[in-house]
């Protein structure tokens, strides 16, 4: 059977996932191109695969052929891919290692993308997003992230009571602060580390900002006012992994 009809009722369903609110009901998101697809797969959350009525990739799951139109209203993308997967979401719950990165308030997909890439790079053990973080499971982020979302821990909470726990089982916690802190040329390793990373415009929150043990800055030239949020967490994440 092929879908030829943007109005099917599969198909205006899985349409649906393109909103926040129908990926957090129903526990599911899109994923576009063949590589993030794969990725969910070996991943195992990949549910249906929906493939160019043309194309052929031999994945054991529920598969719909389809025609370009199709392709086209289900895709974010200028130009759509012919391959698109529809996935369960990932579910990680707790923290796991000694290495943590705290996103605070983080709102542009690209950055999230960019960072969890870098995390990924420079063995973040658990990225935590806190309140305000743009979605995971949004489709720039997906395409950001390479498909390393897939690859590591990720757990959404309410950072000041995590904080706090993270304090109690002895996690040094650093914040980020261009104006008051030291200098990240400075800092030595921690056995157990958490990170913080703020909002793209305000920086932490000043609740976040009054539980870390000491904040860091990066030194750059005094003709750059400041770095993309997704830039510096690179930095500071390569550094601290030495």
């Amino acid at each position: 059977m092929v879908y030829e009809s943007i109005d099917n009722k599969r198909i205006k369903d899985f349409k649906k996932l393109t909103q926040k609110k129908y990926r957090d009901k129903t526990g599911m998101f899109i994923v576009e191109g063949e590589h993030l697809v794969l990725e969910a797969y070996k991943k195992g959350v990949l549910k249906h695969l929906i493939i160019d009525k043309d194309s052929v990739l031999p994945l054991d799951v529920d598969t719909l052929y389809v025609t370009n139109n199709v392709l086209s209203y289900l895709s974010s993308l200028d130009t759509p891919s012919k391959v698109i997967g529809i996935a369960k979401k990932i579910g990680n719950k707790n923290i796991l290692g000694n290495k943590i990165l705290m996103l605070d308030y983080i709102q542009d997909p690209g950055n999230l993308g960019t960072i969890i890439r870098s995390a990924k790079a420079f063995n973040v053990d658990t990225i935590v997003l806190g309140n305000g973080c743009v979605d995971l499971y949004n489709s720039k982020v997906l395409r950001a992230s390479q498909g390393l979302i897939f690859h590591i821990n990720i757990i959404e909470a309410n950072l000041i009571e995590l904080i706090t726990n993270l304090k109690d089982k002895n996690y040094t916690i650093i914040g980020t602060d261009v104006t008051h802190g030291k200098s990240l040329k400075t800092i030595d390793k921690f056995e157990k580390l958490c990170i913080i990373m703020g909002n793209e415009g305000n920086g932490m929150s000043e609740d976040i900002k009054e539980l870390t043990d000491f904040n860091i800055y990066i030194d750059i030239s005094k003709e750059c006012e400041s770095l993309n949020v997704g830039v510096a967490a690179s930095i500071i994440l390569y550094e601290l992994d030495k």
